[in-house]
């Protein structure tokens, strides 16, 4: 079914052979930004484009179908209040068999999310209560004629993972109208499997960072928002701040002292620092007494073949330690293949 509905720009590529023989993705199909081929198996989750082109598609759409488009709309109501595009993506993520190509493609839609002005990154724009430091602000475009008037938004994130979640919900929510934007039910992260990727602390913050889009949304429609505005947003993840400001307050190591002549050690760390957010992290290199297992990359191009890492990470909560593990793996990639061995040690901070 999903072959039936391939488009030329999808974030997910697949071998056009593997598809037409089992029409079910495989972990190592997975695109990465620079390798995008035009054979793909998950349309809707093509990359992301900037507003200047959405505005101009959606002005071109409001010209062509006027008032129909809205009525159709409303005729097709969804059951979780969706917008059509967040059912396309809520659809695709639940249809992709696999958890940790879930997660890659949330990944990937981080890296396609395009920046944003300084002027963005403001107090005003905050999402409380989220582990990442996330800004998201929006501004109104007439639709002209009678229809009402859409929200597009924009946002940034200094974590990946989260910040593919932003991507998402602007992708997601833009060119709606508020009411739209205020009728989607935050419980189709739930529908889509994206949750069983999220830690209990990301997943507060991805409720704050709904809530604040959707106030944003209602303020800007007011004609309320602004420069010094926010209040209402604030009062939207009220509930919520509490317990997920105290997460944030953790202290996160987001640097390391890099090693001259060590590649893997500065590589392991410099990746897992960077998506992990951990408040703790040990890497010891004990190649030196393992000197016997050559053979492996790094210890033909640095004598580096065995290590041991400690770390403490909100990210593993829920997870068992095979989970967490695989996590790790999944994220170092290539540079699993360049050592020996990896022992591993992950906890949650209240595990440590």
């Amino acid at each position: 079914l999903l072959c039936a509905t391939l488009s030329p720009s999808s974030a997910f590529v697949a071998n056009p052979a593997h598809v037409v023989a089992s029409h079910r993705p495989s972990v190592g199909t997975i695109a990465t930004a620079a390798s995008a081929s035009p054979a793909c198996a998950f349309p809707c989750l093509r990359p992301l484009r900037s507003t200047a082109a959405d505005e101009a598609d959606a002005a071109d759409a409001d010209d062509a179908s006027g008032a129909t488009a809205s009525a159709s709309a409303s005729a097709t109501a969804d059951p979780l209040g969706l917008t059509p595009e967040l059912r396309k993506m809520t659809d695709a993520f639940a249809s992709i068999p696999d958890e940790k190509m879930r997660y890659k493609q949330l990944l990937f839609m981080a890296g396609q999310l395009p920046p944003v002005d300084a002027a963005v990154q403001v107090p005003a724009n905050k999402v409380p209560g989220c582990l990442s430091t996330v800004y998201v602000d929006c501004t109104l475009t007439p639709s002209g004629g009678t229809a009402p008037p859409t929200v597009q938004f924009v946002g940034d994130s200094d974590g990946l993972l989260t910040k593919g979640l932003v991507a998402l919900l602007i992708r997601g929510l833009s060119g709606c109208t508020p009411d739209q934007i205020e009728a989607v039910d935050p419980e189709f992260i739930h529908a889509a499997k994206i949750s069983q990727s999220l830690t209990p602390g990301r997943n507060n913050g991805f409720l704050n960072m709904i809530a604040v889009m959707k106030a944003k949304a209602r303020e800007i429609a007011a004609g309320v928002g602004g420069a010094d505005g926010g209040s209402g947003a604030e009062e939207a993840v009220a509930a919520q701040d509490d317990e997920s400001a105290a997460a944030s307050d953790e202290t996160i190591i987001t640097t390391f002292e890099q090693r001259d002549g060590k590649p893997m050690y500065n590589e392991i760390l410099s990746k897992l620092i960077a998506v992990l957010k951990p408040a703790a992290i040990r890497l010891v290199d004990n190649s030196d007494q393992h000197a016997g297992h050559a053979g492996s990359k790094g210890w033909e191009e640095s004598g580096e073949s065995h290590f041991a890492l400690e770390i403490v990470s909100e990210a593993f909560g829920g997870l068992a330690a095979v989970k967490r593990h695989q996590l790790i793996y999944m994220l170092l990639g290539e540079t699993m293949e360049k050592i020996h061995a990896l022992q591993i040690s992950a906890k949650t901070p209240e595990e440590a």
